[in-house]
């Protein structure tokens, strides 16, 4: 059984992004007005690049959620399955 956790969900009004693991992957989701966006990635920063090159994302929305994502990342350090989230 695979269970999914939520990393980060972060809420402005122009729009939501979730980031969700699950058995070594990254969910991604990221929702506003009239648009929707779903996708799975590898890493946190396969699904960070993703999110931004989503052309409905608004600056402030995507500047919240890469706060929200690093703000998490400071207090669990590594991402469950991503022990190397910081090498190069």
């Amino acid at each position: 059984m695979s269970i999914t956790r939520h990393f980060s969900d972060t809420r402005t009004e122009t729009g939501r992004v979730r980031i969700l693991l699950r058995a070594g992957l990254v969910l991604l989701n990221a929702e506003g007005a009239g648009w929707h966006h779903s996708s799975q990635h590898a890493s946190l920063q396969d699904a960070a690049l993703e999110l931004a090159m989503l052309p409905q994302l608004g600056a402030d929305l995507y500047a919240c959620a890469l706060s929200d994502l690093e703000e998490q990342l400071a207090k669990e350090g590594a991402a469950p399955d991503e022990p190397f989230w910081g090498a190069a």
